[in-house]
């Protein structure tokens, strides 16, 4: 197990320098420039701005003077809001992202958790059939759709929860964004859980524990659960970068002041620094998030960490 945590450390730092390198050079080959917006400016302003900002030295320059920053911990000035650094606004920004993060797959474990037991409790009945379908949809629907949905339903029309803004992490605020971003996990959840349990439901040691007496809640909760969890661990890695990627479109259509949205507005005005640092902060979340899944996967299923 030593030896495989040590590898994924080993392999995931070229996979940050290799997505660090690709978003460097693909950000500067879109068109336009950070200065773009103030055509009004003299030439000589503007490039002015340039030289501070080093944006007049050759590419590849730039980006070593960008790694160097990097390597001592420097994300660089923004571009679009001067005095401020990519860091500070990371700082103010990130909170917001990791609280509407969480509380959505804190509600996608629990409630695609036991949507999936309860359909493989009672299989082929009605719940089943309804929770499979609703499972379905969800997974079809992305939440760019739902988000908007969700806004002229219950805050247009039914006017019970407001459609925008943060207001300080206010649960009225973050129940539409969280339902959003939720409902596909939710999905995707009920379905591997249903199919986890169904699997272990057949298997020997249930049948077993059920010859000896033991109550059916002790089975499931004792002996089911932990390996029809298994699956779902190898799934939550990637969902849970899912969602904090997909908070992008959800901290759009709300006017969340997160990061996601701090990206979107750093790509239209071609701020390079604020939309590495996005990108690296979202890379490393990923990578890390994967490694813990593959860590507590062994965990639970110990015959990976003797193939590993």
């Amino acid at each position: 197990m030593t030896n495989f945590i040590l590898g994924r450390l080993l392999t995931s730092l070229p996979t940050l320098f290799i997505i660090i390198t690709l978003s460097f050079f693909l950000m500067r080959s879109a068109p336009g420039g950070p200065f773009d917006a103030n055509a009004d400016l003299d030439p000589a302003v503007i490039e002015n701005l340039r030289a501070v900002y080093g944006l007049d030295k050759p590419l590849f320059s730039q980006y070593l003077s960008f790694l160097g920053d990097l390597a001592h911990g420097d994300l660089g000035l923004s571009l679009s809001r001067p005095g401020q650094t990519v860091s500070e606004l990371l700082a103010t920004a990130f909170p917001v992202s990791i609280k509407i993060g969480l509380s959505a797959i804190i509600l996608a474990i629990i409630l695609g958790g036991i949507s999936g037991i309860l359909a493989a409790l009672n299989q082929n009945t009605i719940l089943d059939y309804s929770v499979m379908t609703m499972a379905m949809t969800g997974i079809a629907i992305p939440n760019f759709v739902t988000a908007p949905i969700l806004t002229l339903v219950f805050g247009l029309y039914l006017n019970l929860l407001p459609i925008a803004g943060w207001n300080d992490g206010a649960l009225k605020n973050m129940v539409l964004p969280v339902i959003a971003l939720a409902l596909p996990q939710i999905a995707g959840i009920a379905r591997i859980m249903r199919g986890g349990m169904l699997d272990v439901m057949r298997s020997d040691f249930i049948r077993t524990a059920r010859s000896k007496g033991l109550p059916m809640q002790k089975i499931i909760l004792r002996h089911a659960l932990k390996t029809a969890s298994i699956p779902l661990v190898s799934y939550l890695g990637p969902a849970i970068a899912g969602i904090m990627t997909g908070s992008v479109i959800i901290e759009v259509v709300f006017a969340l002041p997160g990061v996601g949205r701090l990206f979107v507005e750093g790509a239209i005005n071609r701020d390079y620094p604020v939309v590495m640092g996005v990108v690296i902060v979202y890379a490393t979340a990923i990578i890390f998030l994967n490694f813990l899944a593959d860590i507590l996967y062994g965990y639970l299923d110990p015959r990976t960490r003797r193939t590993r």
